[in-house]
């Protein structure tokens, strides 16, 4: 059973994984280095504790202790409480949901490992905004994709607003790192995946002429938003593809886009 701390002080040590979580450039050199991340929430906090992350510590305004009662009695780690305003302190924002969960990180599979036994797969570009990177996971998650991997420049998807905004599909579906970029993605076709680069560029053919969901394996490339794929990205693609578009619209955002396209790409129908 987890020891129940009340702490009173923004400056206790033992609150250090909580501090400053809205310093974006801190938090994403900080937490890969340390092994940590931050689940922000109930729902998320037991989805990370189910898909198997161990716990570092909870912080808990005292309200939510009861409801995470059940959690609390089966951690070995500690759960402080705090006051909301103590939180803020420490936080740097208003904690609206009233408990966070510092999570110990587990090594990341290989793009080799990953692409051994998926069909359908996610590969992204430079995606750095977290917002789109949360809407990413959890459209592939209920689409019924099998992996992402990364560019090595993309955002971590296990950054607080990425957790957050997935409601915990980062944790659902596998991802890896790209070693390399573009030349990463020869290893991709190398292991039997059609490479299809979603654009809006008008030379792209339109996603239902492709038929993506009859191929064998699919690796459906999706850039930034704004910037799209890069050149480069686009040549290393065995296929253009798009979505057609109407009332003169030009593109989607990228999350819109994605879950669209894993609709298509995933024989269009939730994967149960």
């Amino acid at each position: 059973m987890a020891d129940l701390i009340t702490v009173e002080d923004p400056d206790d040590p033992r609150l250090r994984d909580y501090t400053g979580l809205t310093d974006v450039e801190l938090r994403r050199k900080r937490e890969p280095a340390e092994g940590l991340f931050i689940a922000e929430g109930e729902k998320v906090i037991r989805r990370a504790k189910e898909a198997g992350y161990e716990m570092r510590s909870m912080l808990l305004s005292a309200k939510w202790v009861d409801v995470m009662r059940d959690v609390i009695d089966e951690l070995p780690a500690p759960v402080y409480a705090v006051s909301p305003e103590l939180a803020e302190q420490v936080t740097g924002y208003h904690v609206h949901r009233g408990a966070l969960a510092s999570m110990q990180r587990k090594p990341l599979p290989t793009a080799a490992d990953l692409l051994r036994t998926a069909r359908r797969v996610v590969v992204m570009e430079s995606v750095n905004d977290h917002t789109n990177i949360g809407a990413i996971f959890r459209s592939a998650a209920a689409l019924g994709m099998d992996a992402v991997l990364l560019s090595p420049d993309c955002a971590d998807p296990l950054y607080r607003r990425s957790v957050k905004v997935s409601m915990g599909a980062v944790f659902s579906v596998p991802y890896a790192r790209l070693d390399t970029w573009p030349k990463g993605l020869d290893s991709v076709r190398e292991a039997g995946f059609t490479l299809l680069a979603l654009t809006p560029d008008e030379k792209a053919r339109p996603l239902d002429e492709a038929a993506p969901q009859t191929m064998d394996r699919v690796a459906l490339m999706l850039g930034a938003e704004g910037d799209g794929l890069s050149t480069q990205a686009l040549v290393a693609a065995d296929e253009w593809v798009r979505i057609p578009m109407s009332h003169g619209v030009d593109s989607l955002n990228v999350g819109a886009a994605a879950a669209v396209a894993f609709y298509a790409v995933a024989t269009g129908r939730p994967q149960v």
